[in-house]
């Protein structure tokens, strides 16, 4: 444990992670020339993002209940081979927007084998504190195949072509699968350390206990409330939202997505250690995180006009902090949750975060087509990606992230009483615990 054979382990899965975040985003860097390639509007625009994020989510717990029973590294493999045929697929798909949406389906379906293998792989290589600062330092890296979809595969898509860069990006993708299968092994004697489930009749028991426990849905909110924001403007609508709504430049918008991931990569350590220090208030961290993130959209959507550009920077070293801080719907499943069954309760937390971003994302294709229609007929057409639209379609998400910070504080309600009917650890309220320390002091 915690070897320097754990070290290339993690460092060659990881890898495979960053392939696999570099094709989920690349079409949200492509969003714009999308519209132009197969002359669309932004509902199908959102649609051929929605498939791939549907997929993605409703895998989920599917791969988590095959994790359990054949290991993470024939996931991981096998989801680097989906992942390059699909981006293949998209190559040869102009101009028919239906063969496009087949092979984000098949993006979609190669990406929600990878993360929760990774994750799933971790305890079987490291122990002790180092676990979830290793956890959080694999999500964040992994965030690093967003710069090179906003900035490597932009600069192919923009000079080479549509095919040329899709196809380079399905390269990617098959040299992974060779790093995976010369380097991961399940565990350090080559297998899973656990016994695998018996039938799909036990993975469907352990899926329904692990649904039962508060602990895992105080996850799954976690993740749901935190990530989707960030999701949603990094893999569509924010490239649009800059450049069409906003009037950046191509490459100020790749900028702006690269700073994301920056700030992820710096936030993430930190949340790191507050995660391990104080893991009776993780919690807190997650509504401390949704809180600005909810302060920063009011701030850029209610600004008269246009928003200042360094209003829209700070909004986005926000979201780039959700990233990092939806990890720690993962650290509520490793915690309450046994071993032999932390795939399936990480694919159900993993599920929160996507299953927000792809109804945020065709609600807001939604209303963007509603307006545009609107004004056409009233004599006043604005364009498609105005920020006068995106203003009211942006507002989506204080209906979806509201409704899923409601479920974050009933479960977490749930999660304290049975801890502290189990294991007597009563917590109480943060501002309570606050006062004690200062009347300490």
């Amino acid at each position: 444990m915690n070897s320097a054979r754990a070290w290339l382990v993690w460092g060659a899965a990881v890898f495979a992670y960053v392939v696999a975040v570099l094709q989920r985003s690349s079409l949200g860097v492509a969003g714009v020339d999308a519209q132009d390639v197969y002359s669309i509007s932004a509902a199908t625009l959102s649609t051929l993002a929605v498939t791939q994020i549907v997929v993605y989510a409703g895998l989920q717990v599917p791969v988590g209940v095959m994790l359990d029973r054949v290991g993470p590294k024939f996931l991981l493999v096998l989801g680097a081979v989906v992942l390059g045929l699909g981006q293949a697929v998209v190559a040869v798909s102009p101009p028919h927007i239906g063969v496009a949406i087949a092979g984000r389906m098949l993006v979609g379906a190669g990406d929600a084998m990878t993360f929760i293998s990774v994750i799933r792989l971790l305890p079987s290589w490291f122990r002790g504190p180092v676990l979830p600062q290793v956890s959080q330092w694999t999500g964040n890296l992994g965030q690093i195949g967003q710069i090179l979809s906003a900035i490597p595969f932009a600069a192919v898509l923009h000079t080479a072509g549509w095919s040329t860069a899709f196809a380079v990006a399905a390269g990617v993708a098959g040299v992974s699968v060779v790093v995976l299968m010369l380097v991961v092994r399940d565990s350090p004697v080559g297998r899973t350390e656990l016994p695998v489930v018996a039938s799909w009749a036990a993975a469907g028991r352990q899926l329904a206990e692990s649904v039962k426990r508060p602990g895992t849905r105080l996850g799954f909110w976690s993740h749901y409330v935190t990530q989707s924001s960030g999701t949603v403007f990094s893999l569509l609508w924010g490239v649009p939202a800059l450049v069409g709504g906003l009037g950046f430049s191509r490459g100020e918008a790749s900028g702006l997505l690269a700073l994301l991931v920056v700030t992820g990569v710096v936030a993430g350590p930190l949340l790191g250690l507050l995660t391990a220090r104080f893991p009776l208030r993780r919690s807190n961290l997650v509504l401390g995180i949704v809180s600005v993130l909810g302060l920063m959209w009011t701030l850029v959507l209610a600004w008269p006009d246009r928003p200042p550009h360094w209003l829209v920077v700070a909004l986005v070293v926000a979201l780039g902090v959700g990233g990092p801080g939806s990890l720690i719907g993962f650290d509520f499943a490793r915690t309450f949750n046994p071993l032999r069954s932390l795939g399936v309760a990480n694919g159900i937390v993993n599920v929160g975060g996507f299953l927000a971003s792809f109804v945020m994302m065709f609600l807001i294709g939604i209303v963007l087509d509603a307006l545009h229609r609107a004004g056409v007929a009233a004599g006043d057409p604005q364009p498609l990606f105005a920020w006068s639209s995106f203003r009211v379609a942006f507002c989506v998400q204080y209906v979806i992230v509201g409704a899923g910070v409601v479920g974050l504080v009933v479960d977490r309600r749930g999660t304290r009483r049975r801890m502290h009917l189990e294991e007597g650890i009563e917590v109480g309220p943060l501002w309570v615990a606050l006062s004690r320390k200062l009347r300490r002091h």
